[in-house]
C-alpha cells in the first residue's frame, strides 16, 4: 500500500529532526545575536560541550546494557575536589593525582556494578544512592572547602595555609590550545580528548565483538545469556567504563577551572541524560549510539550557548533544557512505537 505524505513527513522528521533542529538553532541565534556565527565562537561551543560529551558517552554505555547511570555526576564531582586536594593540600605529583582520580572512577563503577548485579537492586536505586554517598564523600575530602591555591588545609590542627599549586602542565588539558597560529588562537584541548574518546567509543561498540555483545545484552539479556554471553560481566564493564569516562571528565574540568569548587559536576547529569536520548532520534538509531550522543550534546552545548547570548535568565535556560529533554524522549519513543506497529 503506497504511503501517503503524512506517513512519509512524518517518517522524514523522526529520521532527520534533530539535525533540522540542530540547523534551525544555528540559523536562529545567528540573526538573535551578533557574535554567534564566528569560529571562536563555535570553537567555545565545542569546548564548552566538551565535557558534557565524555560524561554523556558514560551514561550512554550505560543505556547500552539497558541500564541507567545517573551517578555520573557525583563521579564528576569527586574527581574534581579529589585531584586538586591532592596537588594542593598534599603536594601529589599531578600525574599521580590523575592516575588517583581514575582508579577512584573504576572503584566506583566497580561499586555501582556490584549493586546492580549481585545484591539485583534497579539500576536507577542504586546509581542514585551511589550519587548521595559521592557527593558527601567530595565534601569530606576537604571539610566541604573549595581547592584552591593559598587555602587553608583543612587538615593542618593549627589551620595552616595549603603551600601546594596545580601545575601548568596540569592546567593544559583544560585550558590549553593546539596548532595555534597568526590570526588563529588554536583548538581547545577538552575538544581534542572529547574527539578522541568519542571515536574510541564508537570503534568499540560499533567494531567489536564486546560492542556488539554489549548491545545484545542491553537489547534481551535472556536471549544473551543462552547464547552463552555472560551478561553480569558486560554490564559490570558498561558500568565500569561509564564512571571512568566520568572520573575523565571531572580531570578535564578541574584542568579547566584550575581550582576545586563544591558541587561540581551537578549540573551535567541532565544535561548528559539530554544528550543520550537525543541520541536515540537520530537518524531513527532507535537505540543509544556514540555519534547521537556527540550530536546531543553539541545540541544542548548550542542551545544555551546562544540563550546566553541573548542575556535569558538562568531559570529559563533550565525550562528550555527540560523542553529539549522531553522532545528528545518524545522521538525516541515515537520511532520505538513506529517500528513496533
Amino acid at each position: 500500500m503506497k504511503r501517503g505524505f503524512p506517513e512519509r513527513l512524518a517518517d522524514f522528521l523522526l529520521r532527520y529532526g534533530v539535525i533540522l533542529a540542530v540547523v534551525f538553532l544555528v540559523v536562529f541565534f545567528k540573526y538573535r545575536t551578533t557574535a554567534f556565527w564566528d569560529l571562536d565562537n563555535f570553537l567555545d561551543i565545542l569546548r564548552a560541550s566538551s565535557i558534557l560529551t565524555i560524561v554523556a558517552l558514560g551514561v550512554t554505555f550505560s543505556v547500552v546494557v539497558d541500564g541507567f547511570d545517573v551517578s555520573v555526576g557525583g563521579v564528576v564531582g569527586l574527581v574534581v575536589m579529589l585531584v586538586t586536594a591532592l596537588m594542593v593540600i598534599w603536594h601529589v605529583p599531578w600525574g599521580f593525582a590523575v592516575l588517583t582520580g581514575l582508579v577512584a572512577g573504576a572503584l566506583v563503577g566497580l561499586l555501582n556494578s556490584l549493586l546492580i548485579t549481585r545484591l539485583r537492586i534497579p539500576d536507577l536505586l542504586a546509581t542514585l544512592g551511589t550519587l548521595y554517598l559521592l557527593q558527601g564523600t567530595q565534601l569530606l575530602i576537604t571539610k566541604g572547602d573549595a581547592v584552591y591555591k593559598g587555602m587553608t588545609n583543612p587538615w593542618s590542627p593549627d589551620r595552616a595555609q595549603a603551600t601546594g599549586a596545580i601545575p601548568p602542565d596540569f592546567l593544559y588539558f583544560g585550558q590549553g590550545y593546539a596548532w595555534a597560529s597568526a590570526g588563529f588562537r588554536g583548538v581547545p584541548v577538552p575538544v581534542l580528548v572529547m574527539a578522541v574518546v568519542a571515536v574510541l567509543a564508537w570503534l568499540f561498540l560499533d567494531y567489536t565483538r564486546f560492542g556488539r555483545a554489549m548491545y545484545a545484552v542491553g537489547g534481551n539479556p535472556e536471549a544473551a545469556r543462552l547464547a552463552g554471553i555472560p551478561v553480569d560481566r558486560y554490564r559490570t564493564a558498561a558500568y565500569v567504563i561509564s564512571a571512568l569516562l566520568s572520573a575523565l571528565a571531572g580531570l578535564v574540568l578541574a584542568a579547566r577551572l584550575g581550582s576545586g569548587t563544591v558541587g561540581a559536576g551537578r549540573d551535567y547529569l541532565l544535561d548528559a541524560v539530554a544528550a543520550t536520548f537525543v541520541g536515540f532520534a537520530v537518524l531513527a538509531a532507535r537505540r543509544p549510539n556514540v555519534w547521537g550522543t556527540v550530536l546531543g550534546a553539541v545540541f544542548v552545548g548550542i542551545l544555551l550557548n546562544g540563550l546566553t547570548m541573548m542575556n535569558l535568565p538562568f531559570y529559563v535556560q533550565d525550562i528550555v533544557k527540560g523542553l529539549v529533554l522531553i522532545a528528545a524522549l518524545g522521538l525516541s519513543y515515537a520511532i520505538r512505537g513506529r517500528e513496533g506497529g
